[in-house]
């Protein structure tokens, strides 16, 4: 198995580029099944569950071109309606490609999907179930698939009694094919779902309020294709935005969209990280003074859940003390204790609820990542601790940070991949 090895304390500076976003691209491409017309997407981050996405849309019959970080999709001779269970439990947003293959053919299967275990018992596929039973589809659960099936969907009211994200997205796909007007209410409002919207409307779609609690869609007979580029990744922004506040380096991240952080920076704000912002880049200026401050992760546009893990580790670098809470997936913050290892001073309250104390020096240990994020604040960790740190189970952050290594190394790190 693959592993980091990284030697800490050396300074950090430069430029660093930011990829697409994960969110954005794996839902991208199940979008193209709404159509029978070719798909360009651009700027697409070569990470794993984006190469497991393309995996499963050629196994249904999709033709695939690819150049480097683009990638063309021609769904017009797709006929297949399952996916494939060795790939679909492979990955989570697996599930993103029922909405479209119902919309478009009547009927889907598919088994339960796969992917990362934080959270697992607050991420039930039942949200989407609901919202395509509300659309008169009729879902049979059986012993390895679900299998769901509807002659012509039909315009819903559907209320979200939890924010959720993908499920938002899979309902305002879906509802595209539908006969009637839609609504969706307690909507998510991440700017992944007005990137989604904004393509499906370019094409035909007719979606208003995305981006709000409340998305109405009027269905259409049918989607075309066109061109996607898929926006930068804002949690691959922050996460080198507080790598750079917790080396007190200067780092300048291009190709970003500062507006999307808006909640991290106004926290940058208030505990004393300068900086200074464009339209597409953000430079982090050297801080030397770094006041602890308390924060809650929020569904957006709040604190990020996928940003709590890397401001954990500056808070242990800050003046004073500060708590964390956490309250959109349960064990999120379990990886603390790795941090602990390192010599932070951390309380753990409940499994939500963690309490650090600033001025901590950290010392390199031997780790495993448990996940995207606690593994990429684990590589922050590593950076500025003393000594050095080994970092197992990598796969976990190859899923969300494409070539992560060579873009540290880019900024000085020491920082190896060893196979």
């Amino acid at each position: 198995m693959p592993k980091f090895i990284i030697k800490g304390g050396r300074p950090l500076g430069g430029q660093v580029k930011v990829g697409g976003a994960k969110n954005n691209a794996q839902i991208m491409l199940p979008a193209c099944l709404l159509s029978k017309e070719t798909m360009r997407l651009s700027n697409l981050p070569l990470i794993d569950g984006v190469e497991k996405s393309l995996e499963l849309l050629a196994d249904l019959g999709v033709k695939i071109k690819r150049d480097g970080n683009t990638v063309e999709l021609n769904p017009s001779e797709v006929t297949k309606t399952e996916l494939d269970g060795k790939i679909a439990d492979k990955f989570r947003t697996s599930v993103m490609f029922v909405g479209p293959l119902l919309a478009r053919f009547g009927e889907v299967s598919f088994p339960h999907p796969g992917g990362c275990v934080i959270g697992a018992a607050g991420r039930p596929i039942d949200l989407f179930l609901e919202g395509f039973k509300k659309m008169g589809a009729t879902v049979k659960n059986g012993e390895r698939f679900y299998h769901i099936t509807a002659e012509k969907l039909q315009a819903c009211d559907y209320f979200f009694s939890v924010v959720s994200v993908t499920g938002t997205q899979s309902l305002m796909m879906t509802a595209c094919l539908a006969a009637g007007t839609t609504t969706l209410r307690n909507c998510a409002m991440e700017p992944e779902i007005e990137a989604l919207a904004d393509y499906l409307n370019s094409q035909g779609a007719k979606i208003t309020g995305a981006g709000s609690p409340t998305i109405t869609i009027e269905g259409v007979e049918s989607l075309g294709g066109g061109d996607c580029h898929i926006i930068p990744d804002r949690i691959e922004a922050g996460s080198f935005a507080l790598l750079a506040a917790a080396a007190k380096a200067e780092v300048t991240i291009q190709d970003c969209e500062p507006r999307h952080l808006q909640s991290l920076l106004d926290i940058f704000d208030k505990i004393g990280v300068k900086y200074e912002a464009g339209d597409n880049w953000l430079k982090v200026l050297k801080s030397d003074q770094i006041k602890s401050k308390d924060i809650k992760t929020h569904e957006y546009p709040g604190f990020p859940t996928d940003l709590q893990s890397p401001y954990v580790v500056l808070m242990t670098q800050a003046q004073g003390t500060a708590l964390v809470q956490e309250v959109i997936y349960d064990r999120r913050l379990i990886w603390t204790d790795m941090l602990s290892q390192m010599g932070a001073k951390i309380t753990m309250c409940d499994p939500h609820r963690v309490v650090i104390q600033g001025g901590c020096c950290l010392i390199g240990k031997r780790l495993i990542s448990p996940d995207i994020r606690a593994g990429i604040a684990l590589v922050i960790a590593g950076l500025i601790a003393e000594g050095t740190t080994e970092i197992d189970n990598i796969y976990q952050i190859d899923r969300g940070y494409e070539k992560l290594e060579e873009r540290l190394r880019g900024l000085g790190a020491d920082i190896v991949r060893v196979e």
